[in-house]
């Protein structure tokens, strides 16, 4: 279904309320990564230029909900989205204190300090979508939680539409989940089959090929009959790694598993890192990340690729020296002539580490969403554009 977009909107002296994704790591009062900020820039300028008075809001951590508490406040963010504008950007506590004139913009106070944004209030939906004559749902980040100004205050507000930022988030997905180029690979890690595990069974049933990483790749290898040491394993969803692997096969789609790896006594800077097959895994050692032959391998498998979902690292990349497989397998998919797609927190860290971004095709802003969207879920404040 259609969404109305923001760029058809005449703003001219009109306020906008721009529902955006500001929730960056702060550090004893410091922004510590703008990303965020700096991505919704354009939704923001857009509307100025347009002669709009613009009022935003976001949220910002897991603050106790209804009460103020300084640590979650948006005074840093406020004074960075000035610096970045080049005019002063106004922090008001009270929604009904947010009154910008033409081509200014304010910034409400974290909407999680408002009691009855968690429950999505309707009291509290309606409160925030009358602040102005147009609701702009521009925060994919938080796109599939069900909150008052997420998802409620675009069903209630007089006119709602999404923002550039949204729509490109919302495009790139599309772009890999309903009509990809082929072959669709998939590279999905993480430490947890647990947490992805519907992820995996929705990709399985899409990709050409599909390439399982980190402490996920270690349920699979012990599913597979290899000994895994004293690595993160979770031996009670090996029936269901065995399940995807038959599936797999099944349906002659590739799911190679990791040939050698790096092991260590522990997951520690500066351990002594060993290069092991699968079937020779020390027993008193860890699986920390996957081994050159393995690379090779998955790096075989992704040249052949048009299109790649990337959602989550292969390795312990935060600790060296178990970041090697992870920068490889990002440096084969940037110098690729494939359409990669790069989702998660971690996934992008990585690639923003190892100076591989500019040269992959989308990066995405979304943790939680992304996800989401790649394991078939309908993301409630799309369902609510698409209502609107």
């Amino acid at each position: 279904m259609p969404i109305k977009q923001m760029q058809e909107m005449d703003f001219a002296g009109r306020t906008v309320v721009i529902r955006e994704d500001l929730n960056v790591p702060v550090k004893d009062g410091h922004i510590t990564n703008d990303k965020r900020i700096r991505a919704a820039l354009p939704t923001i300028r857009m509307a100025l230029d347009k002669g709009a008075g613009v009022i935003l809001l976001s949220h910002l951590g897991r603050p106790t909900e209804g009460q103020y508490e300084e640590q979650f406040s948006l005074k840093p963010v406020a004074a960075r989205l000035g610096e970045l504008l080049g005019s002063p950007v106004p922090l008001v506590r009270e929604p009904e204190d947010a009154k910008p004139g033409p081509g200014q913009c304010v910034l409400l106070e974290n909407v999680r300090f408002l009691k009855g944004e968690k429950k999505n209030d309707p009291t509290l939906s309606g409160r925030l979508a009358a602040l102005g004559d147009v609701y702009v749902m521009d925060a994919f980040g938080a796109a599939h939680r069900a909150h008052a100004s997420t998802e409620g205050a675009v069903r209630a507000a007089k006119t709602a539409c999404a923002g550039p930022l949204m729509q490109a988030e919302l495009t790139a997905f599309a772009r890999v989940l309903d009509n990809p180029a082929r072959p669709l690979a998939a590279v999905i890690g993480g430490s947890k089959v647990s947490t992805k595990l519907g992820l995996l069974e929705n990709l399985l049933a899409k990709v050409d090929s599909l390439i399982v990483g980190g402490g996920i790749a270690n349920t699979f290898l012990a599913a597979a009959g290899y000994g895994v040491g004293t690595s993160l394993c979770e031996t009670e969803l090996i029936p269901q790694a065995r399940k995807i692997m038959d599936a797999a096969r099944a349906a002659h789609k590739q799911l190679p598993l990791p040939v050698d790896v790096i092991t260590a006594k522990e997951l520690a800077p500066g351990q002594k890192a060993a290069v092991h097959a699968v079937d020779d895994v020390p027993a008193d050692e860890m699986i920390l990340d996957i081994g050159p032959r393995t690379v090779a391998l998955y790096a075989g498998v992704l040249a052949e690729a048009a299109t790649v979902i990337w959602n989550g690292p292969v390795g312990a990349f935060e600790t060296e020296p178990f970041g090697a497989g992870t920068k490889a397998l990002g440096e084969a998919l940037a110098a690729s002539k494939a359409f990669v797609v790069v989702g998660g927190g971690d996934t992008v860290a990585a690639v923003e580490a190892y100076g591989l971004a500019d040269r992959m095709g989308y990066i995405s802003t979304g943790g939680g969403a992304s996800l989401e969207l790649l394991e078939g879920k309908v993301l409630p404040s799309v369902a609510a554009l698409e209502a609107r």
